[in-house]
């Protein structure tokens, strides 16, 4: 069967979307006092309620340790649901996107070693073990069993919150070096308990908790069509430090799968057909082979055009799109009117105004040395404001940089 972008797609539990394309999540920079939702959030949001057929709001932090991450000012935070007097803020969140009648679903995290900005705060920063890891400028704490236990509740207040706000699903972030894909690497996790490294499986085992603790709250609370998804990098390896292969997140994948009841499985990819070196198939290839039937597959990585989602639905159930949205915030809709050709491809300064970007993100991508950049982005050069990024973002603003060299600059 041939298909189509603008094809309805119907999950396994009930839940159908417009189209197949999805916004992915991507950090806005716009939270302030640890994690609440600002006007900023709300806007840049509600710009976005035609993006795509489900919007996928960015990476928020399920516990206090959990984040903020890659935050450049006190008052330009990565978003945090831990606490309920945050949910009137991711409430609102829900309502903008959805008012148009496409889903909006909710990342959740734990940041792990990467919440650098609690060591700013002169507070601990965990991780699966401690030792020095050569890139960072702070020290790491080991987890404890209790602590581990009690992130895994976390997840699941976490979600339970989600449901209250009326979100119609959530992804739980297991890529781009957080705390789950932290465990699952055999570089990161050197521990020898049950939660360890020392096995394949005992490196799932934290995630599987994770999962099982997810699916209790979504049965307990969420109306019955509630979507979930995981979304992982396929590979983690840095030269001679290699914490897993396309081959094991694979086996993740199919025990992810056979276990639980999963929507979707999301590869967080730098270029949507990306592939090991030295192998012919691509990532979503080789991975597609381990899903359930039931359970679609999601790819995303540098989907600029309807083209480039054309060539990406070739390997995929669903076309995550993700810089091409900040440009312009009607990318799904145009495509799904038959005007693709009218997508804006280039950042200006009026553009970032008519797409209601952050101030957070202006700042971002207005840095001459960011990567992954926006077309365009020499016209808003003069928009930057010095001295206000934080090293770790401008390194690694995206939090996919493992790759950068894979992005067609």
């Amino acid at each position: 069967m041939t298909k189509h972008l603008t094809d309805q797609v119907t999950f396994r539990h009930g839940a159908t979307t417009k189209n197949r394309l999805v916004q992915s999540p991507m950090l806005t920079n716009s939270g302030k006092d640890d994690g609440y939702v600002t006007q900023d959030t709300i806007d840049y949001y509600n710009a976005r309620s035609q993006s795509a057929g489900m919007v996928i709001v960015e990476y928020t932090y399920v516990s206090h340790a959990g984040g903020p991450s890659r935050s450049w000012a006190d008052n330009r935070l990565q978003l945090g649901l831990y606490k309920d007097d945050q949910k009137p803020g991711f409430a609102k969140l829900a309502k903008v996107l959805k008012k148009d009648g496409n889903k909006a679903i909710l990342q959740l995290v734990h940041s792990g070693r990467e919440s650098n900005y609690r060591a700013k705060q002169g507070e601990k920063v965990y991780a699966p073990s401690a030792f020095d890891f050569g890139f960072l400028d702070y020290e790491v704490t080991e987890l404890t069993d209790a602590e581990i236990r009690q992130i895994i509740q976390d997840f699941g207040a976490a979600t339970k919150r989600a449901i209250d706000c009326g979100f119609d699903g959530v992804e739980l972030h297991g890529a781009n070096h957080y705390l789950l894909q932290e465990f699952f690497s055999a570089w990161s996790n050197r521990r020898t308990d049950e939660w360890g490294g020392q096995t394949l499986d005992s490196r799932m085992h934290f995630i599987l908790e994770v999962a099982r603790e997810i699916f209790r709250v979504v049965k307990a609370y969420a109306p019955s069509d509630f979507i979930v998804g995981y979304r992982l990098s396929p590979e983690e390896i840095h030269g001679d430090n290699v914490g897993y292969d396309y081959k094991e997140s694979n086996q993740l994948i199919k025990k992810l799968t056979e276990t639980f009841d999963f929507d979707y499985i999301h590869l967080s990819l730098p270029q949507y057909n990306a592939r090991p070196a030295g192998v012919a198939q691509t990532y979503a290839q080789m991975a597609k082979p381990n899903l359930t039937p039931a359970t679609k597959l999601m790819i995303v990585g540098d989907v600029m055009s309807e083209a480039d989602a054309v060539d990406a639905l070739n390997d995929t159930d669903l076309v995550a799109v993700g810089r091409a949205t900040l440009i312009d915030p009607e990318f799904g809709l145009k495509i799904c009117e038959g005007r693709g050709d009218e997508i804006i491809r280039e950042i200006s300064p009026a553009q970032v105004k008519a797409a209601k970007l952050t101030p957070g993100l202006v700042n971002l991508f207005s840095d001459p040395k960011m990567e992954p950049h926006l077309p365009g982005r020499e016209s808003i050069y003069p928009l930057h404001v010095a001295g206000s990024l934080d090293k770790s973002v401008l390194k690694n603003g995206t939090s996919a940089s493992y790759n950068l060299d894979a992005f067609k600059k």
